[in-house]
């Protein structure tokens, strides 16, 4: 996705200028038309010339999708036109870039466009899932049932997510706040009985004078060590998001002991889940494979599901390529395949979503349950050490002291 600068004429005849990301210049344009402005000039950014953005917009998460998609059923059952349903959520909706975006798919399906396409060109809004789901569901007359679907993956997703996010804060909050206790006792409580050991006439044990040593150096140093790990911090975060790094690190989130496994069961229920909603909307297989793949963000299971669509375009059943790949559980496979030989490849999916979200919450408390007593564990062992580098020179001075 490229930044775009543009010049714009408003409602009142007043010039304005903005930037807008988006897939082409001509999204840009058929987003600013869709909001009843009118285009001057489009142009792409470079990365010597990009305007910095003040005006920060509050991110649209899979529940304000599904808060959307619930309130458009409601509305469309009691009987009320799409226009009149859009001018309803607007005025409802309480994120504001939401609510902003539905004003403008509103002002152009006054126009004449399709709710599906009118959707679609809010980049970065509307996921092309839904818009997909949409457009079938103008096409068989069927939009009610396409909205109901929707809501009800985005808070399957929405719950698959906040369970995931919920295993790794925890032991991210006890890992922090164990080294904050860490640093302070090597900056603060070590140093103070650094003038009491250097007057003692004992010799001090070498353990001691590690951690005196360590704690020396930190106190001199700490300017040093912050730059270096901000150094260290920036660079993994750019290798990151590099092609080699997202393939690495999606690697490490599939293989590593228990957090893998929690991966795998969470990355099974929303492939399953995405790509049956998307089947059971008479969405062919090729288109629905490529979509769903798109809504992944770990490298390794896009990679597997796209190349899955093309051993799919060759004839190939999906069940085929998805056991090749060697991420997806056995039951995934074989419940793919037996949808594949009865013709009902979507409701067997939906019984593996159901089957494997189920699992993601146990998985979930299994790993909380793990890492709990673990990183207390370690960070008993690393205190200890630190209270026996300074009880050691202490019990050989009472040691040493002579009882009359």
């Amino acid at each position: 996705m490229s930044s775009f600068s543009y010049t714009m004429v408003d409602r009142d005849g007043k010039i304005k200028k903005g930037t807008m990301e988006a897939l082409s210049q001509e999204l840009v344009m058929s987003s600013i038309i869709a909001q009843g402005y009118t285009p001057v000039s489009i142009r792409a950014q470079n990365k010597w010339d990009k305007d910095i953005d003040f005006n920060f917009k509050s991110a649209v998460k899979p529940r304000d999708l599904s808060m959307f998609c619930r309130k458009f059923v409601s509305i469309l059952s009691a009987g009320v036109s799409i226009i009149n349903a859009l001018d309803m959520l607007q005025e409802q909706t309480e994120n504001k870039t939401l609510s902003k975006a539905i004003l403008a798919v509103k002002t152009s399906v006054e126009k004449g466009e399709t709710l599906a396409h009118a959707m679609g060109s809010q980049v970065g809004i509307f996921t092309k899932l839904l818009v997909q789901m949409v457009e079938a569901g103008e096409a068989s007359g069927n939009l009610e049932i396409a909205f109901e679907r929707m809501a009800i993956h985005f808070e399957k997703d929405a719950k698959i997510k906040t369970q995931v996010k919920k295993a790794m804060i925890y032991p991210s909050i006890i890992g922090l706040v164990s080294v904050l206790v860490i640093i302070v006792m090597m900056v603060v409580v070590i140093p103070s009985f650094m003038s009491m050991f250097n007057d003692m006439s004992i010799e001090i044990p070498k353990l001691t004078k590690v951690v005196l040593g360590t704690s020396k150096f930190i106190q001199k140093w700490w300017y040093i060590i912050a730059l270096v790990v901000f150094a260290l911090a920036m660079a993994l975060y750019i290798f990151k998001k590099s092609d080699k790094g997202k393939e690495l690190f999606g690697g490490i989130a599939l293989k590593t002991p228990v957090l893998g496994k929690l991966n795998i069961k969470s990355t099974s229920a929303r492939f399953t889940r995405t790509l049956s909603t998307l089947l059971a909307a008479g969405i062919p297989m090729i288109e629905a494979v490529d979509i769903t793949a798109r809504t992944f963000d770990n490298l390794i299971v896009k990679n597997i599901l796209l190349d899955a669509k093309e051993e799919i375009a060759r004839g190939v059943p999906i069940s085929i390529p998805l056991k090749k790949s060697g991420i997806f559980p056995p039951m995934v496979c074989h419940m793919a395949k037996i949808g594949e030989e009865t013709g009902n490849i979507d409701n067997m999916l939906v019984k593996v979503a159901d089957y494997y979200e189920e699992e993601v919450e146990a998985a979930t408390q299994v790993f909380m349950a793990i890492m709990e007593p673990g990183i207390i564990i370690i960070l008993s062992i690393i205190i200890g050490i630190l209270v026996m580098s300074i009880m050691q020179p202490m019990m050989s001075m009472y040691g040493g002291i002579e009882v009359y």
